[in-house]
Parts: C-alpha cells; sequence; structure tokens
C-alpha cells in the first residue's frame, strides 16, 4: 500500500528531509505532489530510523513545506526497455523528447543494474573497428573492453566521438547486429544539437540511442543519465544479443554533479572535494561493460572526459585509469599543430590490444607493425628534440630520417579528416608506407617474412 506522508522537515538544495516515513527503502523512488496538483520525482538517499533524506530530480523551488505531500513507490528509478529505442533521442531520465511516439516497454529494468559475476565474463578478443588509425592500428578496441578518452577543455573530444559513433562497427556483422548507445552527460544545448544532428546527417541516428543531459539539467539527473544508457545497452546485448558500443562524455560533469551532491549532504570530501567512494561509484558505471558467457552480445564503452588544467592525476582520470583497460590521451600540442584528432600515441595505451589482432581478426603483421610504429615515432620525437637543441649537423642520416617518419607519421596517420573512415587493411598499409621511409635494416620488431610480403618496394613508394 502507498502511503502519503505531509512531514517534509526541511529543503537544503536539492535534498529534503522527511520526517515519521516507513518501509522506506534506500533508492526508493518518491512523488512530491504541490499545492497546485504538480508532480516532481525524487530519490531516497538515506534512511535513518523514521527520517528519510530524498534527493530532488528537480528545482526545490516552489515547494511550500506545509502543504506538500509525498509518497513512495516501492520501487527504484527504472526505465522501460524495448528495440524501439534504436533511432530516438531521450533526455537524462529516459524521456523521449524528439517529437516521437512514447516508447511501449517491453520490461521495466531497474537503472543501477547489478554487477556483472567475475566467474560469468567472457574474455574480451574481437576487434572492433572504429575507422581511426590511431584507435585501431596502435591502441585496439576489442568487444567488452572500457577504453576512455582522456581530453582536456576546448580540444576536440565531441567531434572524435561523434565520428567513432558513426564508423564504428564489428567486422563480419555488416553493422545488422550493432548498436551505439550515446549518453551526453552536461553539456550545452549548442553541444546536444550538434550530436542529434551529425547523426541524422550520417544516417548513423537509425542504430543509435541517444541520452542528453544538458548543463542547466538538475545535478540529479546528471547521476542518472549514463545509468539510463548503460541499462539499454544491457538491454540491447543481453536480451537482444546485439553488440553495443556506449560512448558517454563527459564523465567530469558526473564526478562535479557527484561532487555537489555530496557538498549538499555534508560528507567528509576525499581529494580535491570528490567524495571518498568516487573510485566506487565510478567502478559501478565501468563495470557493467563486458561480455557474458553464453550471450552472444556484448557492451563495450567508450567513457570521455575532460581533464582538469590536463592534468592525468586528478582524481578523476586517475581512479578511470585504474577501473579501465588502457587510455586514449589527446594533446594539445598536437592540436595547436593543427593534427586533428590529436591524439598523443606514446602515453596512450590499450591492456587488450594483443587479444584482438593477428590472423582472423584484423592482420597477420598487426601485432610487429603496431609494435614498430611505436619504437620509430618515440626514437623519431627524441632525434627532433635533439635537433632542436644542437642542430641538424649532429644527428647522423638514419637520425634524420627517423625525426622525418615523425613528422610523416603525425601528418599522415594521426591526422586524419573528420569523415574519413579508415578501414584496418588502409590503416596497415598506410603503416607499412611510413615505415619505408626507415632503411629496411632498422625494423627490428618484425618477422622478416612480413617485410619481405608488406614493405612497398623503393620504386613503389
Amino acid at each position: 500500500m502507498i502511503r502519503e506522508y505531509r512531514t517534509i522537515q526541511e529543503i537544503n538544495g536539492p535534498l529534503m528531509v522527511v520526517r515519521k516515513v516507513s518501509g522506506v527503502t534506500y533508492d526508493e523512488l518518491g512523488e512530491i505532489e504541490l499545492p497546485d496538483g504538480s508532480l516532481r520525482r525524487c530519490q531516497v538517499l538515506e534512511v535513518n530510523g523514521d527520517n528519510a533524506v530524498v534527493q530532488l530530480f528537480e528545482s526545490s523551488a516552489g515547494i511550500n513545506l506545509a502543504e506538500s505531500k509525498i509518497r513512495f513507490l516501492g520501487h527504484p528509478l527504472q526505465l522501460g526497455v524495448s528495440s524501439d529505442m534504436l533511432g530516438r533521442v531521450f533526455n537524462g531520465m529516459g524521456q523521449p523528447i524528439d517529437g516521437g511516439p512514447e516508447i511501449m516497454p517491453e520490461a521495466y529494468r531497474d537503472i543501477n543494474g547489478l554487477p556483472m559475476n567475475p566467474a560469468a565474463r567472457d574474455y574480451p578478443n574481437e576487434f572492433i573497428q572504429t575507422g581511426i588509425s590511431t584507435i585501431d592500428g596502435l591502441n585496439t578496441l576489442v568487444r567488452g573492453q572500457k577504453l576512455p578518452i582522456f581530453s582536456g577543455s576546448g580540444l576536440p573530444h565531441a567531434n572524435l566521438a561523434a565520428q567513432i559513433a558513426r564508423q564504428a562497427k564489428v567486422l563480419g556483422d555488416e553493422g545488422a547486429n550493432f548498436a551505439v548507445v550515446f549518453a551526453a552527460i552536461g553539456i550545452t544545448f549548442e553541444e546536444s544539437n550538434f550530436f542529434v544532428e551529425e547523426f541524422k546527417r550520417t544516417g548513423a541516428i537509425d542504430r543509435t540511442v541517444l541520452f542528453t543531459n544538458l548543463a542547466n539539467d538538475p545535478a540529479v539527473e546528471r547521476i542518472a543519465t549514463p545509468r539510463m544508457a548503460l541499462t539499454a545497452a544491457e538491454h540491447l546485448a543481453f536480451d537482444k544479443g546485439m553488440h553495443v558500443l556506449v560512448i558517454m562524455t563527459d564523465i567530469t560533469n558526473y564526478a562535479e554533479a557527484l561532487r555537489e551532491v555530496s557538498a549538499a549532504k555534508k560528507e567528509v570530501p576525499g581529494r580535491r572535494g570528490y567524495p571518498g567512494y568516487l573510485y566506487t561509484n565510478l567502478a559501478t558505471l565501468y563495470e557493467r561493460a563486458g561480455r557474458q558467457m553464453g550471450k552472444p552480445g556484448s557492451v563495450t564503452m567508450i567513457p570521455i572526459l575532460t581533464m582538469p588544467e590536463d592534468d592525468k592525476t586528478h582524481p578523476i582520470p586517475d581512479l578511470t585509469g585504474y577501473i579501465t583497460e588502457g587510455q586514449i590521451i589527446l594533446s594539445r600540442e598536437l592540436f595547436r599543430k593543427g593534427v586533428n584528432p590529436p591524439v598523443d600515441v606514446l602515453p596512450s595505451l590499450s591492456r587488450l590490444k594483443d587479444k584482438g589482432v593477428g590472423p582472423g581478426k584484423t592482420r597477420e603483421d598487426h601485432a610487429g607493425t603496431m609494435n614498430q610504429l611505436f619504437a620509430a615515432y618515440s626514437t623519431g620525437k627524441e632525434n627532433k628534440e635533439l635537433m632542436s637543441i644542437l642542430g641538424e649537423a649532429a644527428l647522423s642520416p638514419t637520425d634524420l630520417l627517423y625525426a622525418k617518419f615523425a613528422d610523416e607519421f603525425e601528418k599522415r596517420y594521426v591526422s586524419q579528416g573528420p569523415d574519413e573512415n579508415r578501414s584496418i587493411t588502409e590503416t596497415l598499409d598506410l603503416g607499412w608506407e611510413l615505415l619505408s621511409i626507415l632503411p629496411p635494416a632498422e625494423l627490428k620488431r618484425i618477422k622478416p617474412e612480413f617485410i619481405e610480403k608488406y614493405l612497398p618496394k623503393k620504386e613503389e613508394a
């Protein structure tokens, strides 16, 4: 039986205290009815005896303590899931905002989900092609992986996110069984409109579920948005057998919302004012990605976050790096040079890349080419620094070739147009073309038979 209470005691920002309640549980959803009959939703944060602290999903303005009433609905925040969600745009609370009809749900799911049993996890080992050389060739993404992008304020991470969402596909499935769930968290209206229009322009909207939470929406809704997206992704992956790529931008806005609510609850702050449970909270999002044994579908995740002051040791990128399997780092220096996307190859990492490359997945020469490109670019960068200090005359002819390689690598391999979708074969062939700048004797990380088979001859190069 649902009871109504008129015992609202106080309101502090997004938090409200209700006295003399019974049978109320943590995370339970509630409705506040104002004197004019309008409803506002809230969620139970804490229960202490017969007192409950709830957080509002909307503004607390206009709530009259004496005349408003609250009822608890007996279940947590839920999302009605269905295959019809593909091609639709929702707000941060899962309500359609694209002018289309309401979704007819096949089921209602608790947005907090359940942790995946580690014993039921299947190892990620199948290649996902994003069409971006620095990811496909050097930091390969595999099904079920969590691969974050660390960006900075003003860098083109939104364009990169849209490009991955448009181009990503599982080889062999021809897109029929592949979907993208895109969660935009705390972004501006212009950014939201950019994503919607970009997906419509390219037709990618047909296989995309888009959740948008704007910067002027309440902080509490920002906390719910990524969980809405993951709930939709889990339904498509594990109930419908689809391969789902979840892209979330910007995780920094999510963490700021957590800090805001934590401060309103007067909790003891941790590093830089973020709550002490930030690591655990981020893990409840990231660990929902993966593959389950016996189920054909998978959830692969690319969370995007802007590092405050480009600081990799900031709590948000620091903790994200612990939980996830690598990171793609964007470079402000490359962006100033006009390289786009400005992926900083050397500190970037995909811990599962070795599992997604090789015969039957990409190509037999992929692993060797990847290692050789990393080594050559690293040497080329060092030689360029030496050149700026000692002058060009101090370098040997081979050192100068490495410096030339580094410039060509940034210009042709790292940089690619926003609509340029390179297949893995094109990416590998481009890598060989660049390696032909160096003497064959310098290619020590590739098997001789692959050098003979794939390296362009000088007259062809």
